[in-house]
């Protein structure tokens, strides 16, 4: 599956074209919203990259391949995609799947892009090959455990599933908090159906459930339990994963998915850049852009300059990360390295903690920022 014909101003390029692999989740069990969003900001972006004249005279080009949210068949991708000739690798959603791809474009020296996985040790060593653009989950669920402690919830329960991912994110949560004076109580899906987490929740006690688990089951029937037990009119749902950002979110919950505080990656305000491309997401979307669709327009700008200033050797490509200095929608990118984190960070992108208005779920507010 390749990108779309680009649009009036193609002309300008010619010969063969400059390849990029892109990882996208596309069919379940991956959150195919979220990939869909993540290929309209890629596309969007190769679209204008092309406009603009492309790789030094030479038009951009997507390779797409659906990952659905399985790291063996992402790794399989890459090799594929290494074979096939690409310059880089983009995308990907899922951390788990970005970790296996990551770990493959490393091993086979392909550099790699991530545009929104966010678990901190996205490689086992230390890597100069892979650079990412979302939010480290260390940073961004610290931010969201303030947010929680100053709104004043110290007992804290998390629905979770086995996963790296759930597993990080309820230790940052817990590392963060205890200091502070919270708690914080595993829930396992697993032995507990929904009913079962409402009584667990009134028996410890908690003021807030954070949903830790897949889209839409679990997730789904969990909040729709909770908001029906009179026990828990008070308790505060959040989902930090970013589980209501997406519009299937509020057609299968309506207003019981409204005020679930969640985490998303966009500034208070988009400057000029930012403001035309969601005018055009919007428009192929035929919804509001996530910033997942940012993310992805973000991760092609910066590959098509280091790409103009620096060829399509791979190697050269992998070692230009720390020279990376570009505009993108939602600020100003440069890499570096971060502690605790094993790849070319941008630290950071904004962060907020917003949620659905239960007077208009189509309306985010922004409740804290970081």
């Amino acid at each position: 599956m390749n990108a779309p014909p680009s649009r009036p101003g193609a002309e300008r390029t010619g010969g063969s074209s400059v390849q990029i692999g892109a990882l996208v989740p596309l069919t379940r069990p991956g959150w195919v919203e979220a990939g869909e969003h993540l290929l309209a900001g890629l596309e969007l972006a190769v679209r204008d990259v092309n406009e603009a004249g492309g790789i030094v005279g030479r038009p951009l080009e997507l390779v797409v391949r659906d990952t659905a949210a399985d790291p063996q068949k992402a790794a399989a991708a890459v090799d594929e995609l290494a074979r096939l000739g690409v310059a880089a690798l983009a995308g990907e959603y899922h951390s788990v799947v970005a970790r296996a791809a990551a770990a493959r474009a490393d091993a086979l020296g392909l550099p790699f892009l991530c545009s929104s996985a966010v678990l901190d040790a996205l490689t086992e060593q230390p890597t100069d090959r892979v650079a990412r653009l979302a939010p480290a989950q260390s940073h961004g669920w610290q931010i969201y455990a303030d947010f929680l402690l100053r709104a004043g919830h110290s007992r804290i329960a998390v629905a979770t599933q086995p996963s790296v991912y759930w597993a990080s994110g309820t230790r940052i949560l817990r590392d963060h908090v205890a200091p502070r004076g919270g708690t914080v109580i595993e829930l396992d899906v697993r032995a507990l159906a929904p009913t079962a987490v409402c009584d667990e929740l009134v028996d410890k006690g908690a003021t807030a459930l954070l949903l830790l688990v897949g889209h839409p089951e679990p997730a789904v029937p969990i909040v729709r339990s909770v908001r029906r037990d009179e026990r828990l009119a008070e308790i505060l749902i959040g989902a930090p994963a970013g589980q209501p950002e997406f519009a299937e979110w509020s057609t299968l919950l309506g207003h019981d998915g409204a005020a679930i505080p969640f985490l998303r990656y966009l500034p208070e305000r988009l400057g000029p850049l930012g403001a035309r491309v969601e005018t055009v997401l919007r428009e192929r979307l035929a919804e509001a852009p996530s910033f997942v669709a940012f993310e992805g327009y973000d991760t092609i700008t910066v590959l098509a300059e280091v790409l103009r200033s620096h060829g399509t050797d791979r190697a050269r490509i992998a070692e230009s990360w720390p020279r990376v200095a570009v505009e993108g929608t939602r600020g100003s990118i440069e890499f570096s390295r971060t502690p605790g984190i094993s790849v070319w960070q941008w630290a950071w992108a904004p962060v907020q903690v917003v949620d659905r208005d239960p007077a208009e779920p189509d309306r985010f507010r922004v409740l804290h920022a970081g």
